[in-house]
Order: C-alpha cells, then structure tokens, then sequence
C-alpha cells in the first residue's frame, strides 16, 4: 500500500506567496497524519515564467504546422492536429495577433524556457520556509517507496504550475502527483450486492476532425474483462440515457475539448456541453459507482474541477493542448500497465515518463497528464473492480478499499 503525502498551499498564489502551507503525512495504513507547517515567499516571476511557457509552447506547436486551425464549425474552431477546441478569443492557449505575438521560435529557446521553469520552481521550493517540509517527508519516506502526492489549492493558477519538476518527485521514482482542490467529500454511493466479472467503461467517441480517436476505441477495445459501451458522436438525450444506467466503473472520452467556460467537451459535429449540461446524470453515476474518468482531450483541468464539485473520486486528464500521438500513447501505456495490476498513480507516472520517447518531435510531452484527486478517496484497482467489496468507513484517508459500484449495465 502507498503512503500518502498532501501538500496543502491553502489560499496562496504565486503573486503573494503561500503564507501557510500544511503538509500532511500518512504512512501507510496510519489512520491519523503526522503534520508540518511552512511557508512559500511571493514569486511572481514564477508566474509569469508559466505564462510565457504556454505562449511558446502553443507558438512552437504552431510554427512546427501542428496546430493548422481552421473555422469548421459555426460553434468552434477546431485544431486539426491536437486534440483542442478554441473558440474564446482570450484563451491564455491563444497566441493573439498582437505586440506579444510569437511569430518565430527555435528549439534551442524553448529548451531554454523549460530549463528556466524547472530552475525558478525548485528554487521557490528550496528556501528556507519551506525546507523543512521537504526534510521532513525526505526523513519518514524511502525512495523506494510508493508515495501519492497531492497538491492541493484554491488558485487553479498554482495549481497549473509543471509540480513534477520538484526535485522531490525525480529523486523518488515511485511517486506520482495529483492535484486537488480544498473542498471535497465523499459521495454517497450505493452498496454493491452482486459480485461483478468485468469493468464497465463508458466511453464517449466526440467530434474527430483532424483526430484519430478510432486508435482509442482499439485500445479500448483490446482491455481484458471489461464490458464496453461505445458512444460515438452522441446527442445529449443519448448520452444522458446511457449515464443514468447504473454500473460504470470508467468514464471515457475522446475528441476535441477546451477550457471555455468551466470546461467544455465537443461531443459531435455540431453540438459541444459543459459538465453542468451532465450534471445531474453524472451525480447518479458517481452515486452508483463511477470512480474514474478520463480524459483524452486537450486542456482538461476545468472540466477536472467541474467534476470535483460533483465528488468524482478520479479524473485523468491532459493540462494543456495535447498531439493526437501524445494522446493515443500515453493512453496506450496507461491502459496496459493499469489493467496489468499496476496502482492507479504508478500506472500514470509510467504512462507519462514513457512519452519521453517522443519529445524529440513533441516538446514536454510528458508535462501533459496529471491526476485529478479528490482525497477522501481511495485510488481504484483494475482488480478490484471485478469482485465484491465491502464499502469504507467515512475517515480520511481510508485505509481499506474502495466501495464496489452495483451491477454492470446492460449492453446496448
């Protein structure tokens, strides 16, 4: 079993520092944490270094002819290379036609800029204030150690910053981060009473110009002991008559997204949501088992902090403008080391760590998936899923596993 690390930054910004940040240790099955407190100085170069990565980041994607944009739709303009959707003019993933447009950049300037964000983090983290927070975890936690790391604050900004450059993360291979927001619950579910054979995947197949989302649904596809229903190009009624069945222990979706509004998923040609459209049909899904949802799209944390509000335990998702190939990749290694037996996190970091192959022709790659958590949850096992579980007490974090969804839904 992992240990359990929340770093806890509270109401702090870059701007104007963290003031009061919490660190939280459980050690295994410890049902009450050991506690240390620090803090983090103002750094609003830091923040400023992060937006200027995602300028050149979308400007490196564009000059190299991967993010071709052209109007498709009434609706949207789509990016017929990555998996984005782009139709707020102010998107801080839009590089306007103005005095800061980036009309040319090199690889050698955006390695640069990388090195210069990893440097500025791990400096912000390294002073004094915040040192015995890492002495502390370094004293009570081995490198061989399996450690889930959640990073939690109110300001979606802190939260978007590349976390697993800490040097914390490198020096312990077998941590993974998640982010989290500092209001959570959870769910009310309902008891399973039937033992189950598979994994029930829902898996929602969007609008695919310019993508290959057809590779997701092999991928899929090849799982063993699942039960898989394939939405492809829905309509709201559809995809709210298939939320409500009961038993789905996997949200999927594919396509096109962006992070207009709270997060906004392009379902087919035509038409696009947001998960407050889904609200309440999510609700019932989560209620009766759903425990992870990914998703294999662009710019997903809005529609990952939509989800928290509705308690979702899990949510995967890309945090910026993602390749299609990026995205076919890191599903495919996700899926085989998950479903080989893999925990959740350690699946994810290998899925992730797996896509520097790649970066040589997709810079930073490997900077895209993170976990969304919500912390009075337990990570899933794929083979928990196939058999009967006893539900969890209410404690935080729950030692034991995870309550087991009812049974799976009929096949369409």
């Amino acid at each position: 079993m992992s240990h359990l690390v929340i770093l806890n930054l509270g109401k702090g910004e870059c701007d104007r520092g963290c003031p009061a940040v919490t660190a939280q240790l459980w050690l295994q099955d410890d049902k009450v944490p050991m506690q240390v407190t620090g803090s983090l100085p103002a750094a609003p170069e830091l923040g400023s270094l992060y937006y200027r990565w995602q300028q050149l980041y979308a400007a490196l994607y564009a000059h190299r002819g991967w993010r071709q944009a052209e109007l498709t739709q009434k609706y949207v303009e789509i990016d017929v290379v990555s998996r984005s959707a782009r139709s707020d003019p102010d998107s801080d993933f839009e590089i306007e036609q103005d005095e800061t447009y980036v009309t040319d950049i090199s690889e050698a300037t955006f390695k640069q800029l990388c090195q210069e964000l990893h440097d500025q983090l791990n400096t912000w983290l390294n002073v004094d204030t915040f040192r015995s927070i890492d002495r502390h975890l370094r004293t009570r936690l081995s490198p061989s150690d399996e450690v889930r790391l959640i990073i939690m604050a109110e300001s979606h900004a802190l939260l978007r910053l590349p976390w697993h450059l800490w040097h914390f993360l490198e020096d312990y291979p077998r941590a993974e981060l998640a982010l989290s927001l500092p209001e959570y619950t959870r769910s009310i579910k309902t008891a399973s009473t039937t033992p189950k054979a598979t994994v029930n995947i829902l898996a929602i197949l969007g609008n695919r110009q310019g993508i290959n989302i057809t590779r997701d649904q092999e991928l899929l596809e090849q799982l063993p002991d699942t039960t898989l229903n394939l939405l492809v190009e829905p309509n709201l009624a559809d995809l709210h008559q298939q939320l409500w069945h009961p038993g789905w222990d996997v949200l999927f979706f594919a396509g096109h997204s962006s992070s207009q509004d709270t997060g906004r998923i392009y379902v087919n040609a035509t038409e696009s949501l947001t998960i407050a459209q889904l609200r309440l049909a999510l609700k019932k899904a989560i209620e009766r088992g759903l425990k992870l949802a990914i998703f294999n799209s662009c710019d997903g944390l809005e529609l990952a902090w939509s989800l928290a509000d509705l308690q979702i335990p899990q949510v995967i998702v890309m945090r910026e403008p993602v390749p299609d190939r990026i995205a076919q990749e890191f599903l495919k290694h996700f899926l085989i080391a998950f479903s080989s037996g893999q925990p959740l996190y350690l699946a994810v970091r290998e899925a992730r760590e797996r896509l520097q192959a790649l970066e040589t022709q997709f810079p930073c790659a490997t900077w895209l998936p993170v976990i969304c958590q919500n912390p009075a949850e337990l990570p899933p096992c794929w083979q928990d899923w196939c058999r009967q579980i006893a539900p969890t007490p209410d404690i935080l974090p729950p030692p034991h596993p995870p309550i087991a969804p009812s049974p799976h839904p009929p096949k369409p």
